[in-house]
């Protein structure tokens, strides 16, 4: 018996795990997919938004607004990249002058500070390679870039490290109430009984509160589709620039990423399949003609890969955090479109704040460890490199040549807490397979490692998601 079931590992379920983690808590975390941050959180843009965006009055402002100033903290504990390189979005006429200026009103009324409306000569001196059109832009200074596959990462390895259970490969079938219990079935999988279940699903949480309390929300998928560059681009722009934002969303933009690369996107198209995550040459298209209008030299001769996310995007309008009417003790974290990632550690506070109203007893840890350390080997002084190097060799066998990746550090991903089991998933850890060949070069290699030190045969092996097999058996 758990006193809490958390159903997904993206960034709204990891921080919730690793705050209940403090507690003297018995917490499982359920992921249907062969690793944590595979959904919506590992296909996004990555951006922590300052917070002029949301309506005033609603839970995406008030918590975008709380979780903004959080993430200094929480990047320096969980050893996760974070640059505040502000964000601007940028008008070309008299209406968008307009649409900015509300937008910093509403900036002002949800608590937002350092922000400022420039000109077009202060716009062209931040960002030199600006659409010479543009006459002005908001810039928010407290918006930033993060890794949020990373971030996820380490959020459920401190949470593991703190007593937290992890089960990936689990896709929940059925929730049904017995007294004052949940039971949650699982494909395959022996039971789950839970005293509390948080629906952290997702772009399925409208699925999985459907199992346990009557219907009343839906989660629209919409598509994002991007170009990630390479490196040889990043200095074409110093901030997130985004259009004025439009009925679709935030609109198709540009931003540095804390790797190096420049992000272009997303597109936007609703659809009715979660799993869609198809990339078209109609979008893909629009993604670059719409950065243009932006950054007019940006060009994708450089793109070194293009992918698709998918957003949670509620029939509500607002995040959806609070106990399913009528199904005591199951809570939604639901609904998590933009600004989600940035919202994310402000709505694991406030729902747990809910669970506690609602019963859940909360003694603190007499220990709680909140930190994690994540640095790769050619990140680390030299003394320090040294020393690795004389505990073991590998770190000085280069794996990965775009990225300089080493075994050592190939290693570290596997063993850690919640390590890594495919190709994809040491990717997300270390890096190899992000470069210029993406993975061309370096991939072999990774598989013979992942099957060498998990004891599998390299058939094994998968790229990502279930029976997504690299081999098939040997030619010779």
């Amino acid at each position: 018996m758990y006193d809490v079931a958390i159903i997904g590992a993206g960034v709204s379920g990891g921080f919730v795990a690793r705050e209940l983690s403090r507690y003297n808590l018995k917490i499982i975390v359920l992921e249907k997919e062969t690793d944590v941050s595979c959904g919506t959180t590992k296909a996004n843009s990555a951006i922590i938004h300052a917070g002029y965006d949301p309506e005033e009055n609603t839970l995406m402002a008030r918590l975008n607004s709380e979780a903004n100033p959080m993430f200094d903290r929480i990047c320096e504990e969980l050893d996760v990249p974070f640059k505040r390189n502000g964000s601007l979005v940028v008008a070309y006429d008299e209406q968008q002058k307009a649409h900015i200026e509300t937008l910093y009103q509403r900036g002002l009324n949800n608590g937002i500070d350092k922000m400022k409306l420039l000109g077009r000569n202060e716009l062209r001196k931040r960002e030199p390679n600006i659409n010479p059109d543009a006459t002005g832009a908001l810039l928010a200074e407290t918006a930033g870039i993060i890794d949020p596959m990373l971030l996820t990462i380490s959020l459920i390895e401190n949470a593991v490290a703190n007593g937290c259970e992890l089960k990936l490969s689990y896709t929940v079938t059925g929730i049904s109430k017995k007294d004052n219990f949940f039971r949650i079935s699982g494909e395959g999988e022996q039971d789950i009984e839970t005293r509390y279940v948080i629906n952290a699903a997702g772009v399925f949480a409208d699925v999985i509160h459907n199992m346990a309390a009557a219907p009343d929300f839906r989660i629209l998928p919409r598509r994002g589709q991007y170009f990630v560059l390479d490196k040889s681009e990043g200095s074409i722009i110093n901030s997130v620039i985004f259009p004025c934002p439009d009925k679709d969303g935030k609109g198709i933009l540009i931003t540095p990423t804390v790797h190096g690369n420049i992000l272009l996107g997303p597109s936007s198209d609703n659809l009715e399949d979660p799993e869609d995550l198809i990339t078209t040459a109609e979008l893909l298209d629009k993604t670059r003609l719409g950065v243009r209008k932006l950054i007019p030299s940006v060009t994708t001769r450089n793109s070194i890969r293009t992918f698709a996310g998918m957003r949670a995007q509620p029939d509500t309008g607002d995040f959806i955090i609070r106990e399913a009417p009528g199904t005591k003790g199951f809570f939604d974290l639901a609904g998590i479109k933009s600004p989600g990632l940035s919202a994310a550690p402000a709505s694991a506070l406030y729902l747990i704040s809910l669970m506690e109203k609602s019963g859940l007893e909360l003694k603190q840890k007499e220990v709680f460890n909140p930190r994690v350390e994540r640095k790769l080997f050619l990140e680390r002084p030299e003394i320090e490199q040294k020393k690795l190097l004389k505990e073991n060799p590998l770190y000085g066998r280069i794996v990965c040549r775009c990225e300089s990746i080493t075994e050592g550090d190939i290693l570290d991903a596997i063993h850690r807490p919640a390590g890594a089991m495919t190709l994809d998933a040491v990717k997300r850890r270390c890096r190899p397979g992000m470069g210029r060949c993406q993975g061309g070069f370096c991939g072999p290699k990774v598989q013979e490692i992942l099957a060498r030190e998990l004891g599998r045969s390299w058939e094994e092996i998968m790229l990502e998601k279930k029976h997504s097999y690299i081999l098939t058996g040997r030619t010779k």
